[in-house]
């Protein structure tokens, strides 16, 4: 399975559910990767150690072994590793895709936290893992961030973090996507605090744990 996770607007959580998707399947027995090609993943679950990356190794051309990818991973919870993001500058989409398509071969789950991809006004964002991956957006009840979206890719699934006081409701944003809500995630300061911290792979809050168990 190869899961990713976007948004159309930055501060929507994208990197906080692939975080949590990625824990929850480890919890369950399987091995997971989470791949990191936002560069926010190390800080929310206070890893150390990651330098070189994703990035570097599809910067580094086609004659770089396939295997160095596995000596680039940190490891972050039982059955759980993250592939970080690199500091060489982000490479094409059609790299990102071979990368994608490589990872998708093995037997483990990956989960590709793959940040914020934006859309011309109006139309559909050119996501460069379809028909590679499935896409999960999330998203708040926002109308920039709706806009900004376009017409996600068919089979998206939709992960909305639900926000007290909103004026759009799950209606109005499912009508404006055009995609059936997979999950609703309920803001929660307690998370909040542990990405803060550094703490999410090992102080999880309790309703963080129940809210993925839904989502997965």
């Amino acid at each position: 399975m190869l899961l990713v996770c976007w948004s159309a607007k930055g501060g929507s959580g994208a990197s906080v559910v692939a975080a949590a998707l990625a824990l929850r399947s480890a919890e369950d027995g399987q091995e997971t990767l989470l791949v990191d090609l936002d560069g926010d993943q190390p800080d929310v679950l206070g890893v150390t150690g990651a330098g070189l990356g994703a990035f570097d190794w599809l910067a580094a051309g086609d004659e770089v072994p396939v295997d160095a990818l596995t000596g680039l991973e940190v490891p972050v919870a039982p059955r759980l590793a993250l592939l970080p993001r690199g500091t060489a500058d982000r490479p094409s989409d059609g790299r990102l895709r071979l990368l994608a398509g490589i990872l998708r071969t093995g037997s483990r789950v990956i989960v590709i936290d793959a940040g914020t991809q934006r859309s011309p006004t109006g139309q559909s964002v050119d996501c460069w893992w379809d028909d590679v991956a499935t896409s999960v957006l999330v998203t708040r009840a926002c109308y920039l961030a709706l806009r900004r979206a376009g017409h996600p890719p068919v089979g998206t699934r939709l992960v909305l973090v639900d926000e007290p006081g909103r004026a759009l409701t799950t209606g109005d944003v499912v009508a404006a996507l055009g995609i059936p809500l997979w999950c609703r995630v309920a803001l929660d300061p307690s998370v909040a605090r542990a990405v803060d911290a550094g703490l999410l792979a090992t102080r999880r809050p309790r309703a963080f744990r129940q809210l993925i168990v839904t989502a997965a």
